[in-house]
C-alpha cells in the first residue's frame, strides 16, 4: 500500500469508531496540539530526562499514551509545521525549508493546500493558534486567519521568534507594540487558557505552538536561578544568539522547560476547572530534535536521547521527536505504543476524531484505532519520507525497520546511500548498505516516488 494514499476503509471505520464516543459527549471532542520547539526526544523526564523533571508532561504520558517511534515533519521549524498543517511529507509540500520574506515573515505556503484548521472549522470547530507561526507573513495566503485559525496571537515570523522579549508580537491581522521585558510565552500561554475559557462550551481546536525552548537561552531568573546554584561550574559560560547573550545558558535551559512544563499544567488545571477533561484530547510533541546554538548543550543534557544528530541531521537524533497523547476514559492511561507515526499523521487522526473524512492524496493515516486501543485495525505506512534541502541537500526514508540516508544531493546525484537497521541499531553507527544491495536498490525507488517536483525546492544534481 502506498503511504501517499488514504484508505477509505480506515476512514470509514474511524468515523463509525467516533459516532457513539461523539453521542455521548453530545459534540466531538476538542483538540488541543502543543508543540514544543527544538525540544529533543530526550529533553522530557517521561523519555529519559535526568537533569531536570517535567511532572505535568509526565502527567500527560501516566495518563494517556506515549509514542516512541514519532517522527517530525522536517528537521526545521516551518517545513515541519507545513506537514503537521496538510498532512503531507516534505516530498510533497509547499515549504520544505525555512525562506525568509522581508521585511517581516517567512514565504507562505500554497493558496491551495488545506491545513487541518480548515478542516476542523468546516466541521463547526472554532480555531485558535497561539506560537509561532511562520508559514506565511501578514496578509499573504499563507497568514493563519487565511489557512483557517479564527484567532491567531504570537509570532507570525520567525526571526522575531529569536527572542523571548520582542518588541512586537501579533494580535490576529494587527501589530501589538510591546515594552521589550514581557516573556513572551506568558503573554502566548495567556491568550490560550483564554481562548480555552471563552470556547468551553462548543468544540475547539487550539494549536499552540510554544517557543520553548528555541534559540536564545531566555527565561525569568527565578527559572535559571536553582539551576545556577546546581550547577556553578557553567555560570562563567555565556550564550550568545541574534543579539542577546545570557550567562549560564545550561542553567536557562534547564528553566525554560520548567516553564514549558508548567504551562502544560495550567492547561490541564483549566480543563479540570472548566469540566470538560472527558471531552478534550491533549495532544503534545517537537517540531524537531535539539538544537545546538544560544550556548544550548545537547550532550549534556542528552537532549536526543539514545539517537545520534541534533536540528538540521536526518539520523534519529534530528528528526525522533516524543509524541504524548491524552483523552481520560477515551486513550488508555499509561500506554505505551511503538506505531511508526509521524506528524502527517495529525491531519488525518483530526479529522477521524471530528467525524469527518479527510482530504484526499495525502500521506497521514489516522492514528485513532491505536489511540482507542485497537491496533489491530490500524493501518501502518510502508514508509516514512523526509527531503531537506540545506547543507547540501539530503534525503531519508524509514522503511519498517530500515532508515536510508542519502547526502550531498546538491553536488552528486549517486551519493552513496548509508542503510541502518534501527532495532539493532537506534544510533545509527552502522552502515549496512554493501550488504544489501536490494533494499538500496527499492529505497532508490521510493527516492524516487516520494519527492513531487517543486520549482522552489529541488536537489540541484538530480534536476540538470
Amino acid at each position: 500500500m502506498c503511504a501517499s494514499f488514504r484508505p477509505a476503509a480506515i476512514v470509514g471505520f474511524a468515523v463509525l469508531v467516533l459516532a457513539p464516543l461523539a453521542t455521548a459527549a453530545d459534540r466531538p471532542p476538542n483538540i488541543i496540539y502543543i508543540l514544543a520547539d527544538d525540544a529533543g526526544y530526550g529533553d522530557f523526564s517521561c523519555y529519559g530526562q535526568t537533569r531536570f523533571t517535567t511532572p505535568y508532561i509526565d502527567r500527560l504520558a501516566d495518563e494517556g499514551m506515549r509514542f516512541t517511534q514519532h517522527y517530525s515533519g522536517s528537521t526545521v521549524c516551518a517545513p515541519t509545521r507545513c506537514s503537521l498543517m496538510v498532512g503531507r511529507h516534505t516530498g510533497r509540500i509547499s515549504v520544505r525549508g525555512n525562506q525568509e520574506h522581508r521585511p517581516i515573515g517567512q514565504k507562505p505556503m500554497a493558496a491551495g493546500e488545506l491545513t487541518v484548521a480548515e478542516l476542523l472549522r468546516e466541521a463547526g470547530y472554532v480555531t485558535g493558534a497561539f506560537g509561532k507561526w511562520g508559514l506565511g507573513y501578514p496578509g499573504s495566503h499563507g497568514d493563519p486567519l487565511h489557512k483557517g485559525f479564527d484567532v491567531f496571537f504570537g509570532y507570525n515570523c520567525q526571526r522575531n521568534a529569536h527572542t523571548y522579549y520582542p518588541t512586537w508580537l501579533y494580535d490576529n491581522a494587527e501589530p501589538i507594540v510591546l515594552d521589550g521585558e514581557t516573556y513572551s510565552h506568558d503573554l502566548i500561554m495567556e491568550r490560550a487558557l483564554a481562548f480555552i475559557r471563552e470556547q468551553s462550551d462548543r468544540p475547539f481546536f487550539c494549536y499552540l505552538p510554544v517557543t520553548i525552548p528555541h534559540a536564545a537561552m531566555q527565561v525569568p531568573a527565578e527559572y535559571s536561578a536553582p539551576f545556577r546554584q546546581k550547577w556553578p561550574q557553567f555560570e562563567d559560560r555565556i550564550g550568545r544568539y541574534a543579539g542577546t547573550e545570557v550567562r549560564n545558558p545550561i542553567a536557562a535551559f534547564a528553566g525554560m522547560m520548567v516553564k514549558l512544563d508548567e504551562g502544560v499544567g495550567q492547561v490541564l488545571a483549566l480543563l479540570e476547572e472548566l469540566g470538560i477533561d472527558e471531552q478534550t484530547v491533549v495532544m503534545f510533541s517537537s517540531d524537531n530534535g535539539p538544537h545546538v546554538v544560544g550556548g544550548h548543550d545537547p550532550d549534556f543534557f542528552r537532549s536526543a536521547g539514545p539517537f545520534r544528530g541534533y536540528k538540521r541531521d536526518l539520523t534519529e537524533g534530528g528528526i525522533r521527536v516524543p509524541l504524548i497523547v491524552r483523552w481520560p476514559g477515551r486513550v488508555p492511561a499509561g500506554t505505551e505504543s511503538a506505531l511508526i507515526s509521524a506528524h502527517w499523521d495529525f491531519l488525518p487522526t483530526a479529522c477521524a476524531l471530528a467525524g469527518i473524512d479527510p482530504p484526499g492524496q495525502i500521506d497521514g493515516l489516522s492514528m485513532l484505532p491505536t489511540l482507542l486501543g485497537q491496533a489491530d485495525e490500524q493501518a501502518h505506512h510502508e514508509y516514512l519520507y523526509w527531503e531537506f534541502h540545506r547543507q547540501g541537500g539530503k534525503r531519508a526514508v524509514r522503511w519498517g525497520d530500515w532508515k536510508a540516508i542519502q547526502e550531498e544531493l546538491h553536488r552528486d546525484p549517486d551519493s552513496p546511500i548509508r542503510l541502518y537497521h534501527l532495532e539493532e541499531d537506534p544510533g545509527e553507527q552502522h552502515d549496512r548498505a554493501p550488504a544489501h544491495p536490494a533494499i538500496i536498490a527499492r529505497v532508490r525507488e521510493i527516492f524516487a516516488e516520494a519527492h513531487e517536483p517543486n520549482e522552489t525546492w529541488f536537489f540541484r544534481a538530480l534536476a540538470d
